[in-house]
């Protein structure tokens, strides 16, 4: 039995907060199937707090408080000190899931790093001690034995600014979960349609508000459509404030007199029957990692309209309608194409459930488990 000490720090926090992000909704799917995957035990770890275990229903191991440990391997080149003693007690190797990665030399590490976007673009992120965070967790990479990323455009980006060789680096594409190949009853559809007084048509946006989500630009965009049409397809917004997002705000709580809406924070039970209520999916994304919700809205047979940027052509194939996301005219294009072209509709509909047919997370898992039977392997042969 291989023992992983699987990192469920960002996790609970998600859940603590009722607010699981991407790196914490990765970390959920993946436990979950690699913990049913014969031949593995897995060891969830934390990086202290009283919470942390309560949400998970689970006893985690504590690996004691990441930022003095981090600090004291970056200034003495030795091991976590408290992480490696608890490491090398339970577990035949880490899996740092969540950009915590420890430095644990007796023990081999695998980290997931799912993009380099605050190296690359550190102006779209929180400024707070913002360049000694970035030498952190450049520094942090190279204690991996192997890093996992999400997209063969975010392993390049690793490649150059985290400086890791490419044979260090193994893509494992995300999952979609199967609820969302389930169509919502029309109960519950109805329910969400009255609790958020939907109207019969929409586009909609979900993601947090942050400058490369580029909502500036798709609100924009929407507004360049005729009056009549604006209307009669309003844009809906679903996503928390984030940062750097004034303007957005603004506009949102404006309205553009019914055609822009902003629903803020929606639960996951209310998500699936809201993307498939929707025309379209619209999706200006300026840059990403993945873009798991194109394959989402795939799955659940909405059409997809999507930037042309970074990794989310990979992700979307010949499945989506694709758009340069500075540019909002080629956006409100795409959006009159998709609302005159009822037959474009129809097969961005019946290639995106083809497509997301191919992303699973059992695949991901397999992936995941051949990987530390390899990173294992190559371990016990070096020694």
């Amino acid at each position: 039995m291989i023992r992983i000490a699987f990192g469920t720090t960002v996790l609970e926090r998600g859940l603590a907060q009722n607010a699981v992000d991407g790196i914490g909704n990765y970390s959920r799917e993946l436990m979950h199937r690699i913990r049913d995957t014969r031949g593995f035990e897995l060891v969830p770890f934390v990086y202290s707090s009283e919470l942390f275990g309560k949400y998970l229903n689970k006893k985690c191991t504590n690996f004691g408080a990441f930022k003095p440990q981090a600090f004291y391997s970056l200034t003495t080149g030795l091991a976590f000190p408290i992480a490696a003693k608890r490491a090398s007690a339970k577990a035949d190797l880490v899996h740092a899931t969540d950009h915590l990665i420890p430095c644990l030399p007796k023990v081999p590490v695998i980290a997931t790093l799912m993009d380099a976007i605050p190296l690359a673009h550190p102006e779209w992120v929180t400024h707070s001690f913002r360049g000694i965070k970035n030498s952190l967790w450049r520094r942090s990479g190279g204690w991996a034995d192997h890093v996992v990323t999400i997209s063969e455009h975010a392993k390049k980006e690793l490649v150059e600014w985290f400086r890791l060789p490419e044979e260090k680096i193994t893509v494992t594409p995300l999952g979609v979960d199967h609820r969302w190949f389930v169509s919502p009853d029309q109960s519950d559809s109805d329910r969400v349609n009255a609790e958020y007084s939907l109207p019969g048509k929409f586009f909609l946006f979900v993601g947090t508000l942050q400058p490369r989500k580029n909502v500036a630009r798709l609100i924009a965009a929407h507004r360049l459509l005729p009056h009549a049409l604006r209307h009669e397809f309003p844009l809906v917004i679903i996503g928390r404030a984030g940062w750097e997002c004034d303007a957005e705000v603004a506009a949102l709580n404006e309205g553009d007199n019914g055609a822009l809406r902003w629903l803020r924070y929606v639960p996951d039970k209310d998500l699936i029957p809201l993307v498939s209520s929707a025309t379209a999916l619209v999706f200006p994304s300026l840059h990403e990692g993945f873009g798991l919700p194109l394959l989402e809205a795939f799955a659940a047979g909405t059409p997809v309209l999507s930037s042309n940027a970074t990794s989310l052509p990979e992700v979307a194939g010949d499945a989506a309608l694709l758009f340069d996301p500075k540019k909002p005219n080629e956006i409100a294009e795409a959006m009159k194409l998709l609302i005159k072209n009822e037959s474009l509709a129809g097969q961005l509909v019946a290639r995106g459930r083809q497509r997301a047919m191919l992303f699973t997370w059992e695949r991901t898992a397999q992936m995941t488990a051949e990987l530390y039977r390899q990173v294992l392997g190559a371990t016990q042969a070096g020694k």
